[in-house]
């Protein structure tokens, strides 16, 4: 047996298998450096096309009001701005310093984001009603530097860049070692691109959500129902079976699911003229108080029966079809429980917000001091010796009558405090922010 020792010894290994690793980083994050500066500077050449052949052009023009100009393009010349400062350190290898200076001028994006939406809908405006700037429009876009790409293809590309950016630094930090300098700047950047790109989401979420309101609002006929709310989310609709307390035949009914309400509708008259997907609300149930129950349909057989029971009113809905009403019973219960959830996270801050009791001392003690104290504790201590429930007429001087008159008062008032405890119930307080938190958790129609 041979005791030689081997041609690799393990720290010779070890250390080849590091170095190696080093290698596939920096190799890694060369690839996604490349690809960045590329991606920049296509970017940055479709900012110029919006910039010059629209912003500047524009402006000289006077073809648009300042503000629907502003309104259009919000903050997009400053975001080619910023964007022509970061690529240039991007050329020079410099991606730790170009991004932290490029996050601190996030807000122009932020500006950006929210107006989005606003953009969109004044430019639709604007084509559909502006003939000059219809004209102005379609001519620009005839340019042979637009790749026949129109207005509303460029003005969503910000949103579309910063999300982009996201995974760009994901990529640069995760293949940067930790001693280099500019590991801590790639993970700052990282940080703040991601607040601005969960930005971008909730606004369309938002927006998407603003949609499908509207379009809910126009199927129901009649004003009875207004479902624009501020904080209302809509969840889902569809056909169920309500079956009715004395067992007549089960009726289908159209559900619309929000996050604080359940719309139970009709179809309306098919002789009313303008009947067609419309619909008329007959009962609104606030979540707020309601309980979910799975009556059956816990197996695999055919449909299944859900129970929803509110303070003054009890509903049974059936379906045959056994995904949907699990859908339903999922989508149902999902919204109580976050609708309660928010209910008892509003309760508690009104519990910590609320002051404490004091004691009749502590009253005492931090009561001002006035003239009239020696009066008072007179009165306190004659009233102190006599009998419960006895009254003694007491017939002051025309010369004291006034400060006694005060005094009593001041006695009213001490013993009104010092007894408030004593009469109220700590049990009692936690229940009035309850029933506020109730209140205010949902918005009824």
């Amino acid at each position: 047996m041979s005791f030689a020792p081997s041609p690799h010894p393990s720290g010779l290994t070890g250390a080849r298998s590091i170095q190696e690793q080093r290698e596939r980083w920096e190799k890694k994050r060369s690839c996604a450096g490349r690809e960045l500066v590329q991606t920049e500077q296509r970017y940055c050449e479709q900012l110029e096309l919006v910039t010059t052949y629209f912003v500047e052009i524009l402006k000289a023009k006077g073809t648009l009001r300042q503000d629907i100009r502003e309104s259009i393009f919000s903050s997009i010349k400053s975001i080619h701005l910023v964007n022509q400062t970061l690529l240039a350190h991007l050329e020079q290898g410099k991606c730790g310093l170009g991004f932290e200076q490029f996050c601190s001028h996030l807000q122009h994006y932020d500006t950006y984001v929210d107006n989005i939406q606003n953009a969109n809908k004044v430019l639709q405006i604007q084509v559909k009603k502006n003939k000059a700037f219809r004209r102005f429009k379609k001519l620009q876009e005839s340019r042979p530097e637009f790749h026949q790409m129109k207005l509303e293809d460029l003005l969503p590309l910000p949103l579309q860049r910063i999300q982009q950016y996201k995974h760009f630094l994901r990529d640069l930090t995760e293949n940067t070692s930790p001693d280099n300098p500019e590991f801590q700047q790639l993970s700052r950047a990282m940080r703040a691109v991601s607040e601005v790109c969960q930005r971008v989401q909730d606004n369309a979420r938002s927006h998407e959500n603003h949609l499908q309101l509207r379009r809910v609002q126009k199927m129901l006929k009649g004003r009875k129902a207004r479902l624009l709310a501020p904080g209302r989310w809509y969840i889902r609709e569809g056909w169920l079976k309500t079956v009715p307390p004395k067992g007549t035949e089960t009726k289908p009914k159209m559900f619309f699911l929000f996050s604080d309400i359940l719309l139970l509708t009709k179809p309306c008259s098919s002789l009313h003229p303008t009947s067609s997907n419309k619909f008329e609300c007959q009962r609104c149930y606030p979540l707020k108080e309601c309980t979910v129950d799975k009556v059956f349909g816990h197996t695999k057989s055919q449909g299944g029966l859900i129970s929803l029971t509110f303070s003054k009113a009890k509903l049974l809905l059936m379906s045959s079809d056994q995904e949907d009403i699990n859908d339903w019973y999922r989508s149902l219960s999902l919204a109580v429980g976050q609708l309660k959830s928010k209910a008892t996270v509003v309760h508690r801050r009104d519990d910590l917000c609320r002051r404490p009791l004091r004691s009749s001392e502590e009253t005492q003690q931090t009561a001002p001091s006035t003239p009239l104290a020696p009066a008072h504790e007179n009165l306190q201590t004659t009233a102190s010796n006599e009998p419960h429930g006895r009254k003694r007429n007491m017939v002051p001087s025309e010369g004291s009558r006034g400060s006694q008159v005060l005094a009593s008062s001041q006695i009213t008032h001490s013993e009104m405090v010092s007894s408030a405890p004593k009469r109220m119930k700590l049990s009692d307080a936690p229940r009035a922010g309850s029933q506020e938190a109730s209140g205010s958790s949902c918005v009824i129609l």
